[in-house]
């Protein structure tokens, strides 16, 4: 009785407000702007590994690009009882733009972790190229903090379905 009621409150969720939604998205808007404007001021100022501002700068825009999408009406899931061919192709285009964006990711983790500790100073006659110190750092910890949240949601999933099922093995009665 109790998983078919939550089962029913998961399927019939309450929808957010529309200004929730608006400001969340204002909100996520803010670290797109930044990666695009650190990579672009900071364009040429990575010799040692130049592909970190193009990184930063397609990676922000992608982002924002999921932002606005988002804000479409073929966004919205239809209504029992209707269709929307737009809905699905939104559903399919966005399936493949977040598997170009994880893509992304795992390139930029090669691109920034292959090159840790760069030489900072542009001044230094040394051999070794240097990379820009704003730019790689916010790179770094841009790409560290994403791969901190995947590995803490990874574990969340595990977790999840661990206890669901010690639930069902400790509730027989649950399986009818």
């Amino acid at each position: 009785m109790e998983s078919s009621y939550l089962l029913g409150r998961i399927r019939n969720r309450p929808k957010p407000p529309a200004t929730a939604l608006a400001i969340f998205s204002a909100i996520f808007c803010i670290m797109p702007i930044a990666q695009i404007a650190i990579g672009a001021i900071y364009l040429h100022e990575c010799p040692r590994q130049h592909y970190i501002p193009i990184y930063l700068i397609v990676l922000g825009l992608s982002s924002l690009l999921f932002v606005l999408l988002s804000c479409f009406p073929c966004a919205k899931e239809p209504e029992e009882g209707t269709s929307n061919p737009l809905s699905t192709i939104y559903k399919a285009w966005n399936s493949l733009a977040m598997f170009f964006v994880f893509c992304w990711f795992i390139a930029g983790d090669v691109w920034i972790y292959s090159i840790y500790q760069p030489n900072y100073d542009k001044n230094t006659t040394n051999v070794d190229p240097y990379c820009n110190k704003t730019l790689y750092l916010f790179a770094f910890w841009i790409n560290t903090l994403f791969n901190i949240s995947v590995g803490f949601f990874f574990l969340g999933v595990f977790l999840f379905l661990l206890g669901f099922c010690l639930y069902r093995g400790a509730n027989p009665a649950a399986d009818v």
